[in-house]
């Protein structure tokens, strides 16, 4: 049995886009899903243990990146970072999000 792909989709807050994210790639084959947001207040915080759980790490952003790698540039060596290119004008679950990340996302995850 093969070890399963660990994805940690991240954004800001971690209340609408990442969470998405999670919900819907959490029952997917061989794929192990978290999220966390990259600002202070967000629903869950970035931490240390997320970065080093994670094989992938999904941002919606450039912008995700850019703070990603400012600030945990040593733990992101050997991570495999990848931005979506989705901006923050949805709400948690909404359609046109869930298409979005389906359509960007889902090949990452083969």
């Amino acid at each position: 049995m093969s070890t399963p792909l660990r994805v940690l989709f991240l954004c800001s807050r971690n209340r609408l886009r990442s969470p998405t994210a999670e919900q819907v790639f959490r029952d997917w084959p061989g794929v192990e899903v978290d999220s966390a947001g990259l600002a202070p207040d967000a629903d869950t915080p970035l931490s240390a243990e997320h970065l080093d759980w994670a094989g992938l790490i999904v941002v919606m952003e450039n912008a995700h990146r850019r703070q990603l790698q400012s600030r945990h540039a040593r733990q992101l060596k050997d991570k495999r970072v990848v931005v979506l290119g989705i901006p923050d004008d949805y709400d948690f679950m909404q359609p046109e999000l869930v298409e979005l990340l389906l359509r960007k996302a889902s090949p990452l995850l083969r």
